[in-house]
C-alpha cells in the first residue's frame, strides 16, 4: 500500500478557482476542494435536507483549501514548486501545508466528522462505523449515509428529531417531506409510529433512505417515493415532518391541509431565525397555528396544528 502526501493549498475563497486550475495542471488524477463558504445551500442542493455536522458549521467560511494527493514516488515537492510558482504569477496569496495519508484512509477522511449523537429523551443517532455505548437504553438509529448525507447532527435536524421524540406515543402515521437520508421517517418508526412515508425529489436520496430503513429493521413499515414535495403523496397523516427551508415551507403551507386531519401535527424545521416571520405569516394565512417553538444556534423549528 502506498504512502501519499496530502498537499493543502490554502487561499481566499475568491481565489479558489484559480488555485484549482493550477493544481489540476500539476497532477493527472484530480483534486479535492474544501470550501465551506456556502455549506447550507450546498447541503440543500445535494440532499434536500439539513444534515450537517456542527464541526463543519464551525469551519472558516473565508478561506478554501485545494487538496492534492500524490504518491511518495511521484515527487510531491515538484508539484508544490509548480503550484507555488503559478499562484505567485497570478498574484494569489497562499500557504501550503503537507501531511502524510495512508491510501486506504484518504478516501474515507470525511467519516471522522460523524460521531454518535444523543438527541431528546430517547434517541441516539449512530454512524454504522462507530460504536455506541448505550448505557441509557436509548432507541438507536444506525445510519450509513455516504459523504453527501449527514448523520443528523445539524441543528435543524436535531430540533426536528427532538420534537418528534416528544410527539410519538405509538401507532402514528408519519409523512416526511424532503426525506433526504430517511433519518426522520426511520426515527419515527423506531420511536413507535406504525408507518412512515418519505418523499424526496432526488432519486439517490430515496435509495439511501430505503437503505437506512433496511439497516434499522424498518423496511416493512416505511415507504420512500421520488417526487417534488407532495406531488406523488396521498392520504392523511398524524405527523408531518418538513425539515427543508423557509421558502419551501411557505410554499407548502398553501397545500398541506389536504394531508391533515383534525389531530395532525406538523414539524417545520430548517428555518433561519431571520425568516421566521415570513413563515409565521404564511402559516397564519392558511389557517395553521403554532403549537410550540424550538430554537438553537439561529435555527427555528415549529410544531403546527390546524388553527
Amino acid at each position: 500500500m502506498n504512502d501519499w502526501t496530502d498537499i493543502g493549498v490554502h487561499v481566499a475563497v475568491a481565489d479558489v478557482e484559480i488555485a484549482a486550475n493550477i493544481a489540476n495542471m500539476a497532477v493527472p488524477y484530480g483534486i479535492y476542494i474544501e470550501d465551506y463558504s456556502d455549506l447550507e445551500q450546498a447541503a440543500w442542493d445535494i440532499a434536500h435536507i439539513d444534515l450537517i455536522d456542527e464541526s463543519l458549521i464551525a469551519k472558516d467560511r473565508t478561506t478554501a483549501t485545494v487538496h492534492i494527493f500524490i504518491a511518495a514516488d511521484e515527487n510531491p515537492q515538484e508539484a508544490i514548486a509548480y503550484i507555488d510558482d503559478g499562484l505567485r504569477r497570478n498574484g494569489v496569496e497562499h500557504t501550503v501545508t503537507l501531511s502524510g495519508v495512508r491510501e486506504q484512509d484518504w478516501a474515507n477522511e470525511w467519516r471522522k466528522y460523524f460521531k454518535p449523537t444523543e438527541i431528546g429523551r430517547r434517541l441516539a443517532i449512530c454512524p454504522s462505523w462507530e460504536q455506541y455505548d448505550n448505557t441509557e437504553g436509548r432507541t438507536v438509529l444506525t445510519i450509513d449515509p455516504g459523504a453527501a448525507f449527514g448523520t443528523g447532527t445539524h441543528e435543524t435536524t436535531r430540533l426536528c428529531l427532538a420534537a418528534l421524540d416528544g410527539m410519538v406515543s405509538g401507532g402514528e402515521s408519519l409523512l416526511d417531506i424532503g426525506c433526504g437520508s430517511g433519518i426522520l421517517a426511520v426515527a419515527g418508526v423506531l420511536l413507535g409510529c406504525d408507518s412512515a412515508v418519505g418523499v424526496d425529489i432526488d432519486p439517490i436520496a430515496v435509495g439511501v433512505a430505503a437503505q437506512t430503513a433496511d439497516i434499522n429493521g424498518a423496511a416493512d413499515r416505511t415507504r420512500f417515493i421520488c417526487g417534488d414535495l407532495t406531488d406523488n403523496v396521498s392520504g392523511t397523516y398524524d405527523i408531518i415532518c418538513a425539515n427543508i427551508v423557509a421558502d419551501v415551507i411557505i410554499r407548502l403551507s398553501a397545500t398541506i391541509e389536504r394531508f391533515m386531519h383534525s389531530g395532525t401535527r406538523i414539524i417545520c424545521s430548517g428555518i433561519i431565525d431571520t425568516r421566521e416571520g415570513d413563515v409565521l405569516a404564511a402559516l397564519e394565512e392558511h389557517g395553521l397555528a403554532v403549537e410550540r417553538r424550538y430554537e438553537s444556534s439561529g435555527w427555528v423549528a415549529l410544531t403546527v396544528v390546524k388553527g
